[in-house]
């Protein structure tokens, strides 16, 4: 008999999928485009986006617990401006690792705040899938290398990104309660958009191919966060979040595909256990929220 993925799990593989297209665009971008600019853009495509498919749905934008939206808002945009910084300044494996774990911190927030527990074997398949994100990435401070030159500000600006992350998440749970999942995805852009202005001083004017890649970006972000929005609502916190580490996976083979970047045994290992982790979640059986 096969496994029957959860509805809710179901949209966090899918959020994991479309995040980890985002981020092989913003790689091609990323070559010449100024990282502030690809985030404005970004941004700027979901806003419009959102607000186009609210006013489709009929759905009230500035929604009934606004306190809370500004938060889910602020807070998503200062993870992701602390991910982008600490990629500036510290080896990508170690900003991957110190990055991916915010389910971790999602599971025990939204433990303390709204009284979800994670069950022994949605523990076990997160354990699993953070030991192989370990593997993947295999971070000089873990594997070897120069620990002591690593910047500790940006190893500090880097966990506040993480923490800001768990809180936009557990935010998004929360939120399920009071607001429809479009007018929450639509408080991300509200607030980065003019938040990613003051960014933006050495804006260059992308090429007929760099507009393309920019408004890829633009829509498989919107697909990512509609259906993180959606997994949030209906499978809770921690456990949804266990999903976005197959999001490794996913990127392991853009980066054969598309950048000849070769894994070690070491990462087809850690690719291994995340997918082991994310079976041992997905064949569990979800205790009531």
């Amino acid at each position: 008999m096969g496994v029957t993925i959860p509805r809710g799990l179901r949209y966090m593989i899918g959020a994991a999928f479309f995040f980890s297209l985002m981020s092989l665009f913003v790689k091609i971008a990323g070559r010449r485009l100024p990282t502030s600019e690809i985030v404005f853009a970004r941004s700027f495509l979901s806003l419009i986006i959102t607000f186009f498919l609210m006013r489709r749905a009929g759905v009230w934008s500035w929604g009934q617990n606004k306190p809370l939206l500004i938060l889910r808002g602020v807070a998503g945009f200062c993870g992701l401006l602390c991910f982008f910084y600490a990629i500036t300044k510290l080896p990508l494996a170690d900003v991957t690792v110190i990055h991916f774990i915010n389910p971790v911190l999602t599971a025990v927030l939204a433990g303390a705040v709204l009284g979800e527990r994670v069950s022994p074997r949605d523990a076990m398949g997160l354990g699993l899938s953070l030991v192989g994100v370990i593997f993947v990435a295999q971070p000089e401070f873990l594997f070897g290398g120069a620990a002591e030159e690593l910047n500790l500000f940006a190893v500090g600006v880097a966990l506040c990104g993480a923490v800001c992350s768990a809180i936009a998440y557990t935010t998004v749970r929360k939120l399920r309660e009071t607001e429809h999942h479009l007018t929450v995805v639509f408080y991300f852009p509200l607030v980065a958009t003019p938040a990613s202005l003051p960014l933006l001083q050495n804006a260059v004017w992308p090429t007929p191919f760099e507009w393309v890649i920019l408004v890829l970006i633009g829509i498989v972000t919107q697909i990512a966060q509609i259906f993180l929005t959606k997994g949030l609502h209906v499978e809770k916190a921690g456990r949804a979040m266990s999903m976005s580490y197959i999001q490794i996976v996913f990127a392991v083979t853009w980066g054969f595909l598309f950048f000849q970047e070769v894994p070690n045994l070491m990462g087809i290992v850690g690719a291994v256990l995340v997918l082991m982790g994310t079976l041992v979640t997905t064949s569990s059986k979800p205790r009531p929220v």
